[in-house]
């Protein structure tokens, strides 16, 4: 099977609820003016969802039913993640989003930008509606960082990072928001005990996952590549070449393999169970296909 039907069985694992979180998001859009039909477009095109797929596979394998609360935060990932890739496509000029033209090809830069803050007020509303200032606190802190690791990517072109600099931009540009998905959720089911194990889940999950992500960029040559716009990763760190990346693939494997056993060795203490076998199965899924 292909990547995309393993993941597909994971996924139906919890389908239902997701399908619940894009009625919240598309419920969300209805107040998006002209632009209503194009971000539909946008959030209806075809789309892992792995943040609450993550989420809610977490909270069913501690035994954690999603609440009209879980899904509105979910909701409220989805929205963020959303609209930062909004603004990414007018930093990188990308022309394709999914399969389909992005909003500053078809629209320009200038509504694009507005488009990408229409998006993040609407889950900067819904996280009112979850009356939590823990939440709010979790998810301001999130949006800074994911900037942070803009910013600091920018100002970091075309120089080689070490290989701390890389986990930690990683970590701020991605990690963190999964980190938040499944630490936020820890948090309004009330399973305080669990909180600090869920933050690490969702971290060290977020980090392999955009290794991984930097691994296939590379290795399918893609012709708006991160080497070619002068962002160098993991591969490029351990080659010191980036006209070669390739030199350095075995070892950025084995450091996506490292945080893929640290994410796992933090489930280690949940029953087994099919949502935690299926956590498991995504684990093995991202590491090696």
């Amino acid at each position: 099977m292909s990547f995309s039907e393993k993941y597909q069985n994971i996924y139906n694992t919890v389908s239902e609820d997701i399908e619940r979180v894009k009625k919240e998001v598309l419920l969300e859009l209805k107040n998006s003016f002209e632009l209503t039909s194009d971000l539909e477009q946008l959030f209806n095109s075809p789309s892992k969802h792995i943040r609450a797929a993550l989420s809610l596979l977490y909270l069913k394998a501690n035994n954690i039913e999603a609440d009209e609360n879980q899904i509105k935060f979910q909701a409220i990932i989805e929205l963020i993640h959303n609209g930062s890739l909004i603004h990414d496509d007018i930093i990188d000029n990308s022309d394709i989003r999914r399969n389909h033209t992005t909003l500053n090809a078809s629209h320009g830069n200038h509504l694009s930008v507005i488009a990408g803050d229409l998006v993040l007020s609407f889950a900067l509303k819904k996280i009112a509606e979850l009356n939590s200032g823990t939440v709010l606190k979790l998810v301001s802190d999130t949006i800074t960082r994911m900037c942070e690791g803009e910013i600091h990517q920018y100002y970091s072109k075309y120089k080689i990072p070490t290989e701390k600099e890389y986990i930690t931009k990683t970590y701020n540009k991605t990690g963190t928001l999964f980190e938040t998905a499944i630490k936020g959720a820890a948090i309004l089911s009330g399973n305080t005990d669990n909180i600090k194990n869920a933050e690490l889940f969702g971290k060290y999950f977020g980090i392999a996952f955009q290794i991984r992500d930097d691994i296939k960029n590379i290795e399918n040559n893609q012709p708006d590549s991160d080497i070619k716009n002068g962002i160098y990763t993991a591969a490029v760190i351990y080659s010191n070449n980036p006209d070669n990346p390739s030199e350095g693939i075995e070892k950025a494997k084995a450091l996506l393999d490292n945080y893929v056993r640290k994410a796992e060795n933090t489930i280690s203490d949940i029953k087994k169970n099919k949502y935690k076998s299926a956590i498991i199965e995504l684990l093995e899924l991202i590491n090696h296909e």
